[in-house]
């Protein structure tokens, strides 16, 4: 018995996935993929099968609604940009001139070279 997925992906649209946009499968495939090892470095150290997978289910489900939030709440762009404008200073402050224009002679200089 197989199983079909449909991928939605239109024209200038980034792909979707089951309410997931774009880059979030990704994270969530990387997710799982940690979550999978951690099992079975769990396993191999010697703790108790039945604690493993309770462990493992419970940092698997919040994975999965961490993902979807940020799905839901950013798009598929949006967290992106918002770790780009938190980066980005306050304000910019300028004690002289001299930096600016030393900036703009440079410039200058490669334009007429």
């Amino acid at each position: 018995m197989s199983s079909v997925y449909n991928v939605n992906r239109q024209i200038n649209k980034p792909i979707e996935f089951k309410g997931l946009k774009a880059q979030y499968i990704g994270y969530l495939a990387g997710g799982l993929v940690v979550l999978l090892l951690l099992f079975a470095v769990l396993y191999v150290a010697g703790v108790q099968v039945y604690l493993c997978i309770a462990f493992i289910g419970a940092l698997g489900f919040g994975l999965f609604s961490m993902v979807y939030r940020y799905s839901h709440k950013y798009g598929a762009y949006g967290l992106m940009k918002a770790a780009a404008w938190r980066s980005l200073p306050p304000a910019l402050i300028a004690r002289s001139r001299k930096k600016i224009f030393d900036i703009m002679q440079q410039g200058q200089e490669t334009i007429s070279t």
